[in-house]
Formats: C-alpha cells, sequence, structure tokens
C-alpha cells in the first residue's frame, strides 16, 4: 500500500482505529512527520492531539547508527546489539543522553509554545508516527508513555518492518500497522509526497487557534 501523503496515511490508521472513537483517545505523533500522520486520526476520533519527545542517539563518530534514544520524562532506551558491536557500555548511553536530553526540551517547549505536556495517566494513548526503520525512537516513546501512567497504549503507523513490529508489539497494547514489510525500503518510498515537515507546520496542528 502506497500513500499519497502524511495526511493520507493518518486516514487510513483512522479508520483502523474507529473502535477507539468512544474514547477520546490522546494521540502523540513523534514530532515533525509523526504529527501530521497523527492530525487526521485525532479529528476522526474525536481524540486530543499532542506530541511525544523523542531523540535518536547516534554513535560517537558515525550518528546515523542509532545507540538508543530518549523520550521526555527521562526515558532512556539502548540498542545492545549496537552497545555490543561498537564496544560500548552503558555510561556511554548515559553520557550521550545527558548530552541530549537539554536539546530535546528545547524542542519540546518551542512546539508546545511552553504549554505543559497534557497528563498521560488513565488515557487511552495512541503513539503515531510516519514510519518505523529502528525502532529505537518509538519504543523510547513507548516506554514514556507507559511510565507515565497510560491505560491503553497503542501504536499505529503506516508502514514498519514486521520484525521491528513484533518486538515492539511487547511495549504496546496493541499495534496497528496497514504495512507490515518483511523487507523494508526506505519510510519515504511508501509516500508520493514525503516532503520534510517545518516546526512551524507541527505547531499549526498542535495550536490551530495560533495558525
Amino acid at each position: 500500500m502506497e500513500f499519497i501523503d502524511r495526511r493520507d496515511a493518518g486516514r487510513e490508521l483512522a479508520a483502523r482505529l474507529h473502535y477507539l472513537a468512544g474514547q477520546r483517545p490522546l494521540v502523540l505523533g513523534l514530532p515533525r512527520g509523526g504529527v501530521v500522520v497523527a492530525g487526521p486520526v485525532a479529528e476522526a476520533l474525536g481524540g486530543e492531539l499532542d506530541i511525544i519527545g523523542v531523540r535518536k542517539l547516534g554513535v560517537p563518530g558515525d550518528p546515523e547508527l542509532a545507540l538508543g534514544a530518549i523520550a521526555e520524562g527521562g526515558t532512556i532506551v539502548a540498542n545492545p546489539d549496537v552497545l555490543r558491536h561498537r564496544r560500548l557500555g552503558r555510561d556511554d548511553l548515559d553520557r550521550a543522553a545527558a548530552e541530549a536530553f537539554p536539546e530535546l526540551d528545547r524542542i519540546v517547549a518551542r512546539l508546545r509554545r511552553g504549554r505543559p505536556p497534557v497528563p498521560l495517566e488513565g488515557r487511552c494513548v495512541i503513539v503515531v508516527d510516519d514510519g518505523i526503520a529502528t525502532g529505537a525512537t518509538t519504543r523510547a516513546a513507548l516506554h514514556s508513555v507507559a511510565a507515565r501512567g497510560a491505560r491503553l497504549l497503542t501504536l499505529a503507523v503506516p508502514v514498519a518492518p514486521a520484525d521491528v513490529l513484533e518486538e515492539l508489539s511487547s511495549a504496546a497494547d496493541r499495534t496497528v500497522c496497514p504495512n507490515p514489510r518483511v523487507w523494508m525500503r526506505a519510510v519515504g518510498n511508501w509516500y508520493r509526497d514525503f516532503r520534510p515537515v517545518s516546526d512551524d507546520e507541527v505547531m499549526a496542528l498542535l495550536h490551530p487557534q495560533h495558525a
């Protein structure tokens, strides 16, 4: 299945999540592209839209390789295979996280225009991204949401590797993905329009009264 753009992908996810419409779900998009996908989901289900701040931790000297990831609330997750293959330890991960958290906090505060995050305790929460590659940031997001007391946690993504989805399923109550792929191309190849998303676009979705 190919999507026209991120909003089209969001509408497809919303159709598969219709059973949550009566629960006024909190829909959390991973910035930046995931927020554009999350918008139509929140609209269709009568839910509330917010972000879940995440950031990949790159290996020193090889930033494209994920050492792990962080999420708001102090969540840190590791990529054990990379730690082992690069002969890195928990100290290296914690050091990278300590350096990354201030920037994550700055980005999240800017996107939310300084308001606090929506409380998660007891809520039906849907975590949305525009696609998954390694799953590091998604895993961090799920752990962060679970730690803050979500009652029902659903992961919804348009496309992802089947093996990564299986690994992530233990961190969510439900997983929804129209395109679980055994062989995964780059996420953008599943969209006709996968242009970069700006901070201004994200803020317009989060704060329509200021758009």
